[in-house]
Order: C-alpha cells, then sequence, then structure tokens
C-alpha cells in the first residue's frame, strides 16, 4: 500500500470520525431529559409541561427514524457519494436544533429531535464508515470501523459537560440554539474530506497474521465480496439472526445510555453528567477493542464475549438501581462497562455487513439491518422509562435485558459463520501444506 494512499484513507477516516464525533449528540440525551424533568417540576411559565412517562419519546423516535433513515441514506451515499450524503445529514440535525430551541411543546420535540434530528443522523454517520472502509484491505475493517464510529461514541465526553454548562448558563432553549448553528457547520467541513476511492480502486495485498503471514493470493478468497443486493441479503438466514442479536445488543445499551444520568442522580448530584461522559468513554473504547479482536479471533467469538458480558453487567445492575441511593464508583462502573460492550455492537454489525454481503451495496445491506438498531432502543428505552415511572426502579427492565442477552448468547452459540469457518479451513491447509 503506497504512502499516498495510506495518508489518503486515514484523512477520510479522520473525517469520518469528526462527523460522528459531532453527530453523536443522541448519547446526551439523558443530560436533556434531566433538564425537561427539572422544568416539569419546577413549572412556572415557559416550563416543560409533558407526561414523565413520556419522557423518553424524543430520543426513542430519534433512535427509531435514525434507524429507518438509514436504509435511504445507505441508498444515496452508494449512489451519491459520501460528501453530498453527509452535508444533508449537517443540515438535518440543524434544522432539528434550530425547531426544538424556539418551543417546549412535547409533539415539537419528537419532530424536530425524534425526526429531523434522528434522521440527519442517519445521512451523517451512513456516510463515514463506507468512505473509510473502502481504501483499506478487508483484514483491516473491524479496526477501520471500530474507529470511525468511536467517534459516534465518544461524543458525550465533551457533550455531556457542555450541555451541563450550556443549559445552566443559558436554559435549555439557546443550548438548543448552539448547537442547532453548530453541528451544521462543523459536518459540512469535514464532508469535504470525505471521497471514495477512484473507480477500480482496489486496496494492495494485506497480511493475516492468523494465516502465518501469507498475502492475497492465498488469503484474499477468504474475505471475497459476495456483493449482495439487498433482496439477496434479507433471503439468508444469517440476515435475521444477526438483526435479532443487534436488536437485543442495542436495545440493552439504549435503555442504559438513555437513562444513565437519572440514575446516577441520586448518588452524584449534578456531577451525573460524568456518568454520562465516562459512559462515552467505554463507549468509544468498545467500538475500537471490539473491531480489533474481532479482526484477530472472528467476528462470532468476540460477539459471544460481549453478549455474556452484557448479561451479568444487566443483573448485576438490579441491587445497584434498586435502592434509593447508589455508590457513585459503582454507577461509574456500570457506565464504563455497559457503555463499552454496547459499543462494540455497533463495530461487529457493520463488519459482518461487510464480511457477508460485501462492499458495493454495503450502505443499504447495513441500512436494513440497523433497523434493529432503531427498533431496539424505541423498544427498550420505551418500556424502561414505563417502568421506572410505575414503579420507581429499573429493577423490571434490568431483568428483561438480562433474560434478552441470554437469550442472544445461546444464538450466537448455534449460529454458523460461514466466514469463520473458511478462515479455519484456510489456516488448516496452509499448515498442513508447511507440514508436508
Amino acid at each position: 500500500m503506497s504512502e499516498r494512499i495510506v495518508n489518503r484513507g486515514l484523512v477520510v477516516t479522520a473525517a469520518g470520525t469528526g462527523i460522528n464525533l459531532a453527530l453523536g449528540v443522541l448519547y446526551a440525551w439523558s443530560i436533556f431529559k434531566v433538564a425537561i424533568k427539572q422544568s416539569i417540576e419546577k413549572g412556572g411559565e415557559g416550563a416543560f409541561n409533558w407526561d414523565i412517562a413520556s419522557l423518553n419519546d424524543p430520543y426513542a423516535v430519534c433512535c427509531l427514524i435514525f434507524a429507518l433513515t438509514m436504509i435511504g441514506a445507505g441508498k444515496c451515499q452508494d449512489t451519491i457519494g459520501p460528501r453530498k450524503t453527509a452535508l444533508i445529514g449537517g443540515l438535518l440535525v440543524g434544522l432539528g436544533f434550530l425547531w426544538i430551541s424556539q418551543t417546549t411543546a412535547y409533539i415539537s420535540w419528537v419532530l424536530g429531535f425524534g425526526v429531523l434530528t434522528g434522521a440527519g443522523i442517519a445521512f451523517g454517520y451512513s456516510a463515514a464508515t463506507p468512505a473509510a472502509l473502502k481504501w483499506f484491505p478487508p483484514n483491516r475493517t473491524g479496526r477501520i470501523a471500530g474507529i470511525v464510529v468511536a467517534g459516534f461514541g465518544l461524543a458525550s465526553v465533551y457533550i455531556a459537560p457542555l450541555s451541563q454548562y450550556l443549559m445552566s448558563t443559558w436554559g435549555i432553549g439557546k443550548s438548543m440554539l448552539f448547537y442547532g448553528i453548530a453541528f451544521p457547520l462543523v459536518v459540512s467541513l469535514l464532508a469535504i474530506l470525505l471521497v471514495n476511492p477512484p473507480a477500480g480502486y482496489v486496496p494492495p495485498g494485506f497480511v493475516d497474521r492468523r494465516l502465518g503471514n501469507h498475502t492475497t493470493a492465498q488469503a484474499r478468497p477468504m474475505f471475497s465480496d459476495t456483493n449482495a443486493t439487498p433482496l439477496e441479503m434479507i433471503k439468508t438466514p444469517m440476515f435475521w439472526l444477526l438483526w435479532i442479536l443487534y436488536f437485543i445488543g442495542a436495545g440493552a445499551g439504549l435503555m442504559v445510555i438513555g437513562s444513565i444520568a437519572g440514575m446516577a442522580k441520586a448518588s452524584m448530584g449534578a456531577n451525573a453528567f460524568l456518568a454520562v461522559a465516562i459512559l462515552a468513554i467505554g463507549n468509544a473504547g468498545g467500538r475500537i477493542a471490539a473491531g480489533m479482536l474481532s479482526d484477530r479471533i472472528g467476528r462470532k467469538q468476540t460477539l459471544l464475549i460481549i453478549f455474556v458480558f452484557q448479561a451479568i453487567l444487566m443483573f448485576a445492575s438490579i441491587p445497584l438501581t434498586s435502592t434509593g441511593s447508589s455508590n457513585a464508583l459503582l454507577i461509574v462502573l456500570l457506565a464504563t462497562f455497559v457503555g463499552f460492550n454496547y459499543g462494540a455492537n455497533l463495530t461487529l454489525f457493520p463488519s459482518y455487513t461487510k464480511d457477508l454481503w460485501g462492499m458495493k451495496n454495503f450502505g443499504v445491506n447495513y441500512g436494513i439491518l440497523f433497523t434493529a438498531w432503531g427498533i431496539g432502543g424505541l423498544v427498550m428505552s420505551r418500556i424502561s422509562q414505563s417502568l421506572m415511572a410505575s414503579a420507581g426502579n429499573y429493577r423490571t427492565a434490568f431483568l428483561l435485558a438480562g433474560f434478552l442477552l441470554l437469550l442472544g448468547t445461546f444464538i450466537t452459540i448455534i449460529m454458523r459463520d460461514k466466514k469463520e469457518e473458511m478462515r479455519r479451513e484456510i489456516k488448516r491447509q496452509l499448515l498442513a501444506e508447511r507440514a508436508a
């Protein structure tokens, strides 16, 4: 791989990561929610007047619209390229925040944050990863995907404290206005750097350490692109198994992410936003670590580890969040590890999509699979908020998530991963040739 190609690929990867850093404002919702809840409780002129059980609705709708729009946004990326697709995303996010900056009405926040911002995030997100992946060889899929999507997960590190500062100083409305101006500007500037490789470009030869340092001629068949159409993809049993697993893994993580500031409020008070920021560090770390690990030991084995770990965390969280007051250190650890495991999903499933169904229709194919993320977020966040409103704790929600993750663990164990089977077979053949 020439130095020029490597540098161009790194620039595109950095730009994609930066766009996701801006669009990751979704994960700061729990900060917004706390401020809205306080406004409801305080009352008075200009205060929010929502049903407490509906506090997560704009966030849940945003997750759903984000996921559903990914199909059209992915097709847009495949057709007109990443630059224009990202520009559309930045504009929609800006319009959404400008709208909600002028109102406290429930329906306006559902439409502004939930629909417009959710759609904008989808366009920006769908443009970032494919453009970066196309510059690098297949045995770096997990690593590059992990780095790009890590930006989205890491966003709360700066958005959480920034939102806390802005809302305490200027109020909710002016804070949203600030975001409505800043995010489109940042995304538009970074979108200029998002370019696909020239037509006919094929990443040069690569080394796969698992195959004893053999290069393209022997190793590449494992990673050959099938370039399946969306219809061909959804006809495969593997697609539906992955869809169910994505629904479970993403739903469990989003349930906690959307409510972590509220969970931390009892023990951390005004510093509850720190739990959101720390969760973001775990979120980003999980994306990079899972990508690198899955490139080495395979997607299936990495996914199995993540599901087991997340199930343990859900059950361990029940006594932690069921009491009126919680240990701040334990809340921080919960946020970190839940974020880590959740973030891993956002690397593993796009990597699976590229591995199994190719790069040609990656945008729309991953968009279809990504609907599991949105529906999982909608269902689990809505259920958790309703259960919290009725029971006063998250015990039942964590139990439900834990059992679903155990189901996901079982599905992962019985699932056949043909790519991994092919890797093992080629490695067996290469070792046999050496021995002979």
